[in-house]
């Protein structure tokens, strides 16, 4: 399929076309990898292509896409929009291959994980399955001698290894297509210095979300802090950001529109926090309880201690202490039913869920009200405001749930 030219085919399915820009570049990348040796190209360079084909709904670049069009945005940008959604993308499979290793998680898009797959390859001596090939998966080729059982026999370690290094190359990847767009030079300077800052605040999030398990941290400041970082900025507002870059908006529109899918971000996370206590696994994709079970630090804990402490809060029964109850449930196996109704009793004892609500509720109108300050209108604008408001606010209960490919996608 040829690269579109014109905005408004783009316009009809951005996720599709973003999908075969990325066919296009990886289909390089993989050939380049190729003249280096057969054997990287096939087990590191051909799966991360697939990887990153294969599943996501192309969040970011949907921002971008939008924000550019929004901001004045015509056919004379597709080819840089499209470039970079399609780094976008790729820095988003260096953040799930590397955060897939981390928590140790053995399936990505209900496919074996990328660190599963390689360990699956060497255990067995024989390629993983992909039920859904991309062009790019070719059989991958046994080890044989000697080193196939010293792999095998290490096939953890050096799945993990390999894993770390395939998410690497999917962020060299990335910033091979943002160094090498054809800009002018203004806007290639604010697509720069953006995708910079970008960059450093993904990683820097991943670590406040890692140092907050490591701690035990119930600050809700952090709590914040690290949403922000993590999903606010590198998922909604810098994506946002880049596209009003690519069609050269003012400061001032600019800022209006990063500051409302900064609120959206947060506001998004903010639910998935509550989701992940209180929202049908049947329904949400995710088992309840991981983010208790892990310690994660998130808001909604960090106030469910903070107004436990400050008040003595007890259960229903007036037997256990609320704090009691949520550490118990911290480094455990899964949560039964009668684990999960007492932390949900402890937590709802506190007030904590409701005053998250109420959060989110402010985050929702301070988005509505940054993209009014924006000054901006016509479709591509009502695109962006409605994709905004499908990430802030998509249900309005914690028994609802987010569409899995958002929820993927936000990771």
């Amino acid at each position: 399929m040829p690269r579109p030219t014109a905005a408004a085919t783009v316009d009809a399915n951005v996720a599709a076309a973003v999908t075969s820009e990325l066919g296009r570049l990886c289909a390089e990348f993989v050939a380049y990898s190729r003249s280096l040796d057969p054997t990287f190209a096939t087990e590191v360079a051909e799966r991360l292509a697939t990887f990153t084909l294969n599943g996501g709904s192309r969040i970011r670049p949907r921002f971008l896409w939008w924000a550019m069009r929004a901001c004045g945005g015509t056919d004379t940008h597709v080819a840089g929009a499209l470039r970079i959604a399609a780094a976008l993308e790729l820095i988003q499979s260096c953040a799930l291959v590397h955060d897939d290793v981390m928590d140790q998680s053995a399936l990505r898009r209900g496919r074996p994980s990328f660190h599963a797959q390689i360990a699956q390859q060497f255990q067995s001596g024989a390629p993983p399955r992909e039920p859904d090939p991309s062009p790019f998966a070719h059989s991958v080729a046994a080890p044989a001698g000697p080193f196939a059982h010293s792999v095998a026999a290490s096939a953890g370690p050096f799945a993990h290894s390999v894993a770390v290094l395939a998410g690497d190359l999917a962020l060299s990847w990335a910033d091979d297509l943002v160094a090498t767009v054809d800009l002018l030079p203004p806007v290639r300077a604010d697509v720069l210095r953006i995708w910079r800052a970008m960059r450093t605040e993904m990683i820097a999030g991943q670590y406040l979300d890692l140092h907050g398990q490591a701690t035990s941290s119930r600050s809700a400041v952090q709590a914040i802090r690290t949403v922000c970082l993590k999903t606010a900025r590198y998922t909604v507002e810098q994506p946002v950001a880049l596209g009003a870059a690519l069609a050269g908006a003012d400061e001032s529109t600019t800022r209006a529109l990063a500051a409302a899918g900064r609120c959206a971000g947060i506001a998004f996370q903010l639910r998935d926090d509550l989701l992940g206590v209180f929202g049908d696994p049947e329904v949400t994709g995710k088992p309840c309880g991981d983010d208790l079970r892990s310690g994660k630090a998130t808001y909604l804990l960090a106030l469910a201690h903070a107004r436990a402490r400050a008040t003595g809060a007890t259960g229903a029964t007036g037997a256990t202490d609320v704090v009691e109850v949520l550490h118990g449930c911290r480094g455990s196996g899964p949560l039964s039913g009668t684990e999960l109704a007492r932390v949900r009793e402890a937590l709802r004892s506190t007030g904590a869920p409701a005053q998250v609500e109420r959060r989110i509720e402010r985050l929702v109108r301070a988005s509505d009200r940054h993209l009014t300050a924006a000054h901006l209108e016509g479709p591509a604008f009502r695109h962006l405001a409605e994709l905004l408001r499908q990430v802030a606010s998509p249900h309005q209960d914690t028994t609802a749930t987010q569409p899995n490919d958002l929820h993927e996608g936000m990771r």
